[in-house]
């Protein structure tokens, strides 16, 4: 132990003695890592948020809905588009037929919606969507101040709304929002409730939005598009058997025959994670590869600054084993030299890469990570380049000839 904490201590004033060199053999380690670790490091705080977004929809809830969540290619659009629309009627009947659900959310939107109180108005970005009772349980609505929605209000397609706590800063600034009246399109709303905040996922905010009674939003919207189911099993237990009795349910209202693919698309939370790692895994493979390129050419630059080092001490050494030295010592010598070399490379990349990663993270609102696990990686991975690449000249270091090596000048 003592043998190698003196020979690091070696490699580091090596390090100082041969400044500009030793900076450029750095470099290349330190690209290599950081390529890899900002990469790592900004996916896994995108991962982070993404989860935390999937979160809200609950990890008991089962999205029913016509298109797939994520990575629709231009060859399946078709595919998808021809399918029959999920419709209103087939959402209550769902309801009704089925009896493992807690609630059977049903719900139809529209974005890009201007929405007007008195001279204020709202940009064109705002979400109005219709609900049924159930979508206040399943997505879990949750009214800070005055009532959701009534039987009776989708029952009988009153003209009342619930405002997401954007809509109401722009709108309404001090004025208590409940009892007002809005206008959205040919539609003249009463705002009864408003939601608490939820904060923003990937820059996005999830409070701009206005919720009216399904029945409204048929009204005064074509009723013939396709809506989202949002189910809520009882447990995590009962999951499956959830899942299997509102699939079932489903193909027999949908008239699909036995035997064919269902012709709806079923959501989960494992499976939004799932897809999200199926796009990001492309990513990842392009750093490996841009780091695998860097840190070989870094390798090679290690075992350069290494062969010249053996060349430049070459009288050191011969002295070193005129009074006793032995092959192992010097050969530990400058496999320690240069997996220092290589591990302050590496060390500085990854610090880079880190400092990197979570600013890109926080541009788009993530969270601040730390990869452990790819830390370890890169500093395993800086630690066998340097062995790898110092073996042959700590070999011809210690296969010097004591004798020649002191005529040495």
């Amino acid at each position: 132990m003592v043998q190698i904490i003196e020979s690091a201590l070696m490699a580091l004033a090596s390090l100082r003695a041969n400044k500009l060199r030793s900076l450029l053999t750095l470099v290349g380690i330190a690209v290599g890592l950081f390529s890899i670790i900002i990469v790592m490091t900004a996916i896994s705080a995108i991962q982070s948020s993404f989860e935390e977004a999937f979160s809200e929809i609950g990890t008991n809830n089962i999205i029913i809905q016509k298109y797939p969540a994520i990575g629709m290619g231009p060859g399946s659009w078709r595919k998808y588009r021809n399918r029959k629309d999920i419709t209103i009627e087939q959402g209550e009947k769902l309801k009704e037929r089925t009896t493992l659900p807690v609630s059977v959310g049903i719900s139809m939107g529209d974005d890009g919606k201007i929405v007007k109180y008195g001279k204020e108005q709202t940009n064109p970005n705002v979400y109005v969507v219709g609900v049924n009772i159930d979508e206040f349980i399943s997505s879990s609505y949750i009214i800070s101040d005055g009532r959701g929605f009534s039987n009776q209000d989708v029952e009988y397609a009153r003209n009342v709304c619930c405002l997401g706590e954007d809509v109401i800063k722009k709108l309404f600034k001090t004025i208590d929002p409940i009892g007002q009246k809005i206008v959205i399109d040919n539609m003249v709303l009463e705002v009864i409730g408003r939601f608490k905040p939820k904060g923003e996922i990937l820059g996005q905010s999830q409070d701009n939005f206005v919720v009216v009674p399904l029945s409204v939003f048929a009204k005064y919207y074509s009723d013939d598009e396709s809506v989202g189911l949002n189910i809520q099993a009882p447990s995590q237990e009962q999951y499956d058997a959830t899942t299997e009795q509102v699939i079932g349910v489903l193909r027999t209202i949908r008239k699909v025959a036995p035997g064919m693919d269902n012709d709806f698309e079923i959501v989960s939370n494992d499976q939004l994670i799932e897809q999200f790692n199926d796009i990001t895994k492309y990513f990842k493979v392009g750093a490996g590869v841009i780091a695998f390129i860097a840190l070989v050419a870094a390798g090679v630059g290690i075992m350069n600054i290494m062969l010249v080092s053996v060349t430049e001490r070459t009288r050191e050494i011969g002295i070193r084993k005129a009074i006793g030295a032995q092959k192992k010592t010097i050969r530990i010598q400058f496999l320690v030299e240069a997996i220092a070399l290589s591990l302050v490379g590496g060390t500085t990349g990854i610090i880079l890469g880190l400092i990197g990663g979570n600013i890109v993270g926080s541009l788009l609102e993530a969270s601040i990570v730390i990869p452990v696990f790819w830390i370890m990686v890169g500093l395993a991975v800086t630690t066998g380049v340097g062995l790898v690449f110092g073996v042959y000249p700590a070999i011809k270091a210690s296969n010097l000839d004591p004798i020649e090596a002191l005529r040495y000048e």
